[in-house]
């Protein structure tokens, strides 16, 4: 079966002020559908068809661009929309939060660190939280469409939120002003979503 483009768990509009419905109408319907299709013409014919996506990455040759550019960019936008809520914001709780504040202190200090994840990955990539066997969690940021699930790409732990940082992912409504963006998406962060998948993955 080929991949198939997501639906969004809520309207394009479900997220403004903090992330504007021309972005979500271009981010989605463009460049996510994008990669879903390059994702499936580049595994057409291959060992890799019929495979899921996390297998894909978890066993992925770095040096096969269109799978690893493609498969990454399927991967992350599709758990980029969970991870977002117009409900959203806040703080996590229970088991997440006790794993955040073993890691970094506080909630605030793991904010300050995802922050500056997100502000300081020079030119297009992502920021992470990822959580490893035995439930630790970690902060860390990958290039382009590359994530932890690949083989020595940043955290290596399951990727549980995610931040798109490539310009087409906020420039219309932020311009050059990434920490605003990065502000912004902690009030639409969808902490349920993140500790259900800490709670799979731990």
């Amino acid at each position: 079966m080929a991949f198939e483009l997501p639906a969004l768990p809520y309207a394009h509009d479900a997220l403004e002020p903090h992330i504007d419905t021309k972005t979500m109408e271009i981010h989605h319907g463009k460049h996510h559908n994008g990669y879903t299709n390059k994702l499936n013409a580049a595994i057409e014919g291959t060992d890799l068809a019929g495979k899921s996506i996390d297998d894909i990455l978890k066993g992925l040759d770095l040096k096969n661009t269109a799978v690893r550019n493609n498969g990454g960019g399927f991967y992350n936008h599709s758990l980029f929309w969970t991870v977002m809520s117009p409900d959203g914001g806040g703080e996590p709780t229970g088991e997440l939060a006790e794993a955040i504040n073993a890691a970094y202190g506080s909630f605030a200090d793991f904010k300050a660190k995802f922050a500056s994840a997100a502000g300081t990955r020079f030119g297009s990539g992502w920021a992470w939280l990822c959580v490893h066997s035995g439930g630790k969690v970690e902060v860390c940021s990958s290039a382009n469409q590359d994530n932890p699930l690949m083989p020595g790409i940043g955290c290596g732990g399951h990727p549980i939120l995610g931040l798109d940082v490539w310009e087409h992912a906020y420039y219309l409504n932020y311009q050059n002003r990434r920490p605003d963006y990065v502000a912004s998406f902690f009030e639409v962060i969808n902490w349920n979503k993140v500790a259900e998948l800490f709670a799979a993955n731990k």
